[in-house]
Parts: C-alpha cells; sequence; structure tokens
C-alpha cells in the first residue's frame, strides 16, 4: 500500500508549471518527514522544502487516520472491535514510525526528573526511557484505545480523522506563540523551527478545518473551545517549565490534543 501511493506520482510531468510542482515537492518533504511512507524519486528535499512541510502536518493526520482505519476494517472482518482497534493503533505506529509517541514520552521523563531549562532538555535529548516516559507511553496509549472504544462504529473513521487532523493544527500552532529552546541539531522541530510562516499556518489549518463539515455545529463548537483552551494551557505549562518549545514538546501536545478530542467526540456525538 506504501509503495503503490509512491507510485501513483512516479509519471508526474516535469514540465508542469513550477506553481504545482513546487507545492508537490513540499508535500513529499512533509510525508517523509512525519510518517514513514516513501516518496517518489524526483521529490526535491531541501532545507527550505522542510521549512514549509508544517503546512501539510494536518493532512499528514488525515493520510495517517484513513490508513489507520483501512487496517481496522480488514481486521474486523476477522476479529472483535476492541482487538480490530488495537491492530489499527499499531499500525498508526508504524505509518508515523512512533514520533509523536516518542515525543510525549520524552517530555513525561524531562518534566518528570528535572526542574530546570536545562536539566529537562538533557534529560529529553537522552535516547533511554525513563519511569515516567514508561508510564507516560503507557497511559496516553491506553487512553487512545479506551476512547476509540467508546466511540460508536458508524463514528469511527470521522473521528479518527478529526482527531489526527485537529491535534496537529492545535500543535504546530504552538509555534506562532513560543520560541524554539533546542539547540540540538538532530531535534524533531529544528527543520520546521528555522524559518516560520504565517501562511503554512494558515494552510495547516486549512486542512484541519474541512473535516468540521461533516459533524453537528455543536461539536464543532466543542471540539473547538476544548482544542483553543487546552492549547493555552499547554502554552503556558510549556512556557513555564521550558521557556518555548522542542520537538518532543510539540509531539506531546498532539498526543494530548487527540485525546482530548476523543473524549469530545464521546461525549457529544453519543
Amino acid at each position: 500500500m506504501c509503495h503503490g501511493f509512491a507510485i501513483l506520482f512516479v509519471a508526474v510531468d516535469f514540465d508542469m508549471p513550477e506553481m504545482i510542482k513546487h507545492p508537490l515537492h513540499i508535500f513529499f518533504n512533509a510525508l517523509t518527514f512525519y510518517t514513514r511512507l516513501p516518496a517518489p524519486k524526483w521529490v526535491i528535499y531541501s532545507e527550505n522544502n522542510l521549512n514549509r512541510a508544517s503546512a501539510y502536518f494536518p493532512l499528514m493526520g488525515i493520510l495517517v487516520a484513513c490508513l489507520s482505519y483501512g487496517v481496522f476494517q480488514l481486521a474486523h472482518m476477522a476479529l472483535p472491535f476492541d482487538l480490530s482497534l488495537l491492530i489499527s493503533m499499531a499500525a498508526s505506529l508504524l505509518i508515523t514510525g512512533a514520533f509523536h509517541e516518542d515525543g510525549f514520552a520524552d517530555l513525561c521523563d524531562g518534566f518528570g526528573g528535572g526542574w530546570q531549562q536545562a536539566d529537562i532538555l538533557r534529560i529529553m535529548k537522552d535516547s533511554r526511557l525513563g519511569t515516567y516516559g514508561v508510564c507516560g507511553l503507557f497511559f496516553i496509549l491506553a487512553l487512545k484505545w479506551v476512547s476509540l472504544s467508546s466511540i460508536a462504529l458508524e463514528s469511527l473513521f470521522i473521528s479518527l480523522i478529526l482527531a489526527h487532523a485537529l491535534s496537529r493544527a492545535w500543535s504546530i500552532s504552538l509555534i506562532a506563540f513560543l520560541p524554539y529552546v533546542q539547540a540540538d541539531s538532530q531535534s524533531k522541530a529544528k527543520p520546521i523551527a528555522l524559518q516560520w510562516h504565517g501562511k503554512d499556518l494558515a494552510l495547516a489549518w486549512s486542512w484541519a478545518i474541512i473535516p468540521l463539515f461533516f459533524i453537528p455545529m455543536y461539536t464543532v463548537c466543542s471540539l473547538m473551545l476544548v482544542g483553543l483552551l487546552a492549547t493555552i494551557m499547554i502554552r503556558q505549562w510549556f512556557q513555564h517549565r521550558l521557556q518555548g518549545y522542542t520537538g518532543d514538546a510539540l509531539g506531546a501536545s498532539q498526543q494530548i490534543q487527540e485525546v482530548l478530542v476523543y473524549w469530545v467526540l464521546i461525549a457529544t456525538l453519543t
């Protein structure tokens, strides 16, 4: 499936207008940065293209949601609902390389074991996983599985799309309100933190807003209110503990927002 996705674009006409070709390069830079999915060989990888990749962050979430739901449907043909959900969650981890879950675990270790900014950053950069990280990772995955298990089958597809898209939109929005504080060249956020574009944030939110047209207005308002309040609180939290954001912090924010979306959907769609 992954290789088939890339093959669809192999025959691209290289004489197409630059206004079309350039966004495609940025899209595939985002695809290979935010997921483990392959891209065509003709894609140009550059610092500038990767800087602009944040504009497609929620779209990557929609893609992950669709693939995860496809895995769920295949599994559910022979297996129980809860087990199929667990398999689909495992698939999403493989698709993203547990990119955001790793950030959440590192943040738990850093915030749990460090008090000063320097100590927190040092702990978060450590490749070893500590007790706080293990516990945090267990509970965030458990919360997602139990939350998804509480969503009706007919609402599962749109719920996955909303959660993956909105959580990424809220997460990437933090870049506009916090400074980048990680000097490590291997940081997850370094490529998108070098240069921030307001129009990229607008494009990112345009992907996240599209699924909102398929749910009741009451649910839309609830999702936006909870997401905004959570973003404000997370921003204050990161400002207090980190004096800014890191790649791990953005990943942790995405995980928190994803769970919150599921909770709002459970409360308003059932």
